[in-house]
């Protein structure tokens, strides 16, 4: 019997709608298409796979295979093609001798991008490194160190890390010898015990036990270790090649270890050639500087000098721990700055190979000028005198790393990228550009 009533026919369809939906949903096995979804890519992934579902439901004829099993394994086929490697990047900012002066240090972490615009962490950098040297020769010991403490807290909220070194003039102070103690510093502390109890037991002495070292391995990539991973790994062998009268270091890296060298070294003077605790790098360093520095802390605080005779290290220091702060030690070496190239450039190689890195970065010796890079940037010394105390150029060092896939994901290629630029308040100079391919699968999350 006809439907006459327009209203009625139009009731009539609508109430069939859903049905019709229904209909087409499973006739077109669109239940597996919408799961699928989240897995696919790129628009062009979609429209492709849109397309090959049309041609399977209109014209079956061209597909050689129409079957249930087809079907209910698409999800599966289409999680497969899915690249699954990603690119890392990593961000690392690096800041020299501070030597008392707030106001220059914030002036050089912000527009060095650390700082924010209301003098907080920022987020914008994973990894803040400062090599030392920030007592002495200014008045603003205590808020420096306070501000590297919360800087600390800040980032590691964030996911950042904040690592600090201690440089010749901390240990002077544990040590006693005062000689750029300025009055002025002094009387922030209100007297000479209460510094004394501030660099030991009180909060600045914390913090140097707990966050700060002596030297640092930083890795570029994660699947290298966090930082301070030592090197060479306890399942690495390492071969000393001696020849006539010389000992050569040599390392074959196998496949799986392309990039064992892919970090930096951090201490405030140098890593000597000749200096005997480089390795396993840095434990064997931070070791002897725990050691020292609890010695130094624990005992009965001697009169600083000057104007009382010069206390000297404590008893009970062993030998490697004197050694430590010799001139030869990674605290007071200046080679890597004032040998010539001819010197340098013929040790560098060597000294990376123990200590795993591709760089060295340091501080200590000032170039009042600019960041000093020397063997095409194996060696990077940046202290420029920020402190007014100098009146030198507010700069610091920035590093972007980069590892992205090439090819096919069972190609396991990857193009390795380094930019090393100075940083100044009125431009960035690059220093070095490396590039490189690495093939092999690299887990970009340790946490």
């Amino acid at each position: 019997m006809p439907i006459l009533n327009p209203t009625r026919r139009k009731a009539i369809f609508y109430g069939f709608l859903p049905l019709i939906a229904l209909y087409l949903l499973y006739n077109f096995k669109l239940r597996h298409l919408i799961p699928a979804i989240t897995t696919w890519p790129t628009q062009r992934r979609i429209v492709a796979d849109l397309s090959d579902i049309a041609r399977h439901r209109i014209m079956p004829w061209s597909v050689e295979h129409e079957s249930d099993e087809f079907w209910e394994d698409e999800g599966e086929h289409v999680e497969d093609s899915v690249a699954t490697r990603l690119p890392f990047s990593r961000h690392i900012v690096a800041v020299g001798d501070l030597h008392g002066d707030l106001p220059n240090a914030r002036k050089v972490l912000t527009f060095a991008g650390v700082l924010n615009e209301r003098g907080d962490w920022s987020g914008d950098v994973d990894f803040f490194v400062q090599t030392g040297d920030i007592i002495d020769r200014g008045d603003d010991t205590i808020p420096l160190f306070f501000l590297m403490e919360r800087l600390r807290a800040q980032a590691a909220e964030v996911g950042g890390t904040v690592l600090s070194h201690l440089g010749n003039h901390e240990w002077m102070n544990a040590i006693g010898d005062w000689r750029y103690v300025y009055p002025s510093e002094l009387k922030t502390f209100g007297t000479i015990a209460a510094r004394q109890r501030m660099l030991t037991t009180g909060r600045i002495g914390r913090a140097w036990a707990q966050n700060y070292t002596t030297a640092s391995r930083l890795p570029l990539h994660p699947s290298l270790g966090p930082p301070n991973t030592p090197y060479p790994p306890q399942h690495m062998s390492i071969n000393f090649q001696k020849e006539e009268s010389s000992t050569e270091f040599e390392y074959h890296p196998s496949s799986s270890d392309r990039m064992s060298h892919a970090a930096l070294s951090f201490v405030h003077g140098g890593l000597s050639p000749t200096y005997g605790n480089l390795s396993p790098f840095p434990t064997k360093i931070n070791e002897l500087s725990d050691s020292l520095l609890a010695k130094l802390q624990q005992r009965p605080q001697p009169p600083p000098h000057p104007p009382h005779p010069y206390p000297g290290l404590p008893h009970g220091t062993t030998p490697e721990e004197a050694h430590l702060y010799d001139a030869n030690g990674p605290l007071w070496y200046r080679g890597w700055a004032t040998e010539p190239d001819e010197v340098v450039c013929a040790q560098v190689n060597e000294v990376l190979a123990k200590t795993g890195t591709r760089r060295m970065i340091m501080g200590h010796t000032p170039d009042f000028h600019n960041i000093k890079s020397r063997c095409n940037g194996k060696i990077i010394i940046i202290d420029t005198g920020i402190s007014h105390a100098y009146g030198g150029v507010l700069s610091a060092l920035s590093i972007h790393y980069t590892l992205r896939p090439i090819g096919d994901d069972a190609s396991n290629r990857w193009i390795e990228r380094e930019v090393v630029s100075a940083l100044y308040h009125d431009r960035r100079d690059v220093i070095v550009t490396d590039e490189r391919e690495v093939v092999g699968e690299f887990d970009h999350d340790y946490s």
